[in-house]
């Protein structure tokens, strides 16, 4: 049985508009996060959150992920670009008639072949 402390976590500061202090999240558990005014007490309070995220899912029966497991994918994510970047994609995805997510998707799925493709052995599939 794991501990908790054998989960992984990310702390990360806030931004002035999130609030401020430090974020906590748990890549295990997609839905588990809390905050705290400083880096120890995110953690504290973190513990506590995913203490919390453990017990509920086993109270309902549900599996627990392994630590470092990546827990389940979402699907979905946040990224911060530069304004000018955004602009940019904006403006792109409405010329090709699409939707900003949809544009980016389709790059990020181009980058991910190239990516691929460069370390693929010439001759294979």
């Amino acid at each position: 049985m794991a501990k908790l402390t054998d989960y992984p976590f990310e702390v990360r500061p806030l931004d002035p508009e999130e609030g401020g202090g430090y974020l906590i999240s748990f890549p295990d558990f997609a839905e588990c996060i809390s905050d705290g005014e400083t880096i120890e007490e995110a953690i504290a309070n973190g513990r506590d959150a995913l203490k919390a995220t453990v017990a509920a899912l086993k109270a309902k029966k549900f599996a627990v992920p392994a630590p470092n497991s990546g827990g389940v994918a979402s699907g979905k994510f946040v990224a911060r670009v530069p304004k000018t970047v955004h602009a940019q994609l904006a403006t792109r995805a409405r010329a090709e008639g699409v939707s900003l997510n949809a544009l980016v998707l389709t790059f990020i799925a181009q980058g991910l072949g190239h990516a691929v493709s460069k370390h693929r052995p010439k001759g294979a599939g």
